[in-house]
């Protein structure tokens, strides 16, 4: 009797397939928004979601299933830590997964997979609003450097710049003299015949 499959292969062997997705759970928490292929990032979310439903659950055993799955000690921290926390009311569907159209050099279908409540988003909006605010607008800056200018009187001085160039022109065209033309060689006169004698 045929059974139900589970999830997909990835066209890799199992060993291989485990080591690649402990990696990318752990680079998922750690920076809570990965970009893989849609596929990859299906089964990551199984794996995801179980760590933060083990996160959640907070216990010695579940601290230890999640450690053998996450390969860094401060992500398990972090789990049990910030994640939990950020998630104990919520009872399930922690990722989301968002597609990003296809890559140029196979055509896979790529995918982002963040956390929903992923603050990296908010930062980037906050940040940008900050750049807004502390930029001047042109007729403030006008004014700001209409009143520097004020203050201080304009005095040119001649750059070091300037003064080496000239300097530097004016000792090639001292060095430099009319180059004398040799003399064309003259053309030794042709050899007249020898007479015969008798």
């Amino acid at each position: 009797m045929g059974q139900g499959k589970f999830g997909s292969k990835l066209g890799i062997t199992t060993s291989h397939r485990k080591a690649m997705l402990r990696t990318m759970v752990t680079s998922f928490l750690k920076y809570e928004k990965i970009q893989t292929t849609e596929t990859k990032a299906k089964e990551l979310r199984k794996v995801a979601e179980k760590m933060v439903t083990l996160g959640k659950r907070g216990d010695l055993h579940a601290r230890r299933q999640a450690a053998a799955v996450v390969r860094e000690r401060e992500m398990v921290g972090k789990l049990f830590g910030e994640l939990s926390e950020r998630y104990k009311d919520r009872t399930g569907g922690y990722t989301r997964i968002v597609k990003m159209g296809y890559r140029a050099g196979d055509n896979a279908p790529m995918s982002i997979i963040e956390f929903v409540d992923y603050a990296g988003a908010a930062q980037v909006k906050k940040t940008a609003t900050e750049k807004k605010q502390t930029e001047k607008k042109p007729a403030e800056k006008k004014t700001a450097e209409k009143k520097t200018a004020e203050k201080k009187p304009a005095e040119k001085k001649p750059t070091a710049k300037k003064t080496t160039a000239k300097k530097a022109v004016e000792k090639e065209a001292a060095e430099k003299k009319p180059v004398e033309k040799k003399p064309a060689r003259k053309k030794t006169a042709e050899k007249k015949p020898a007479e015969p004698q008798s």
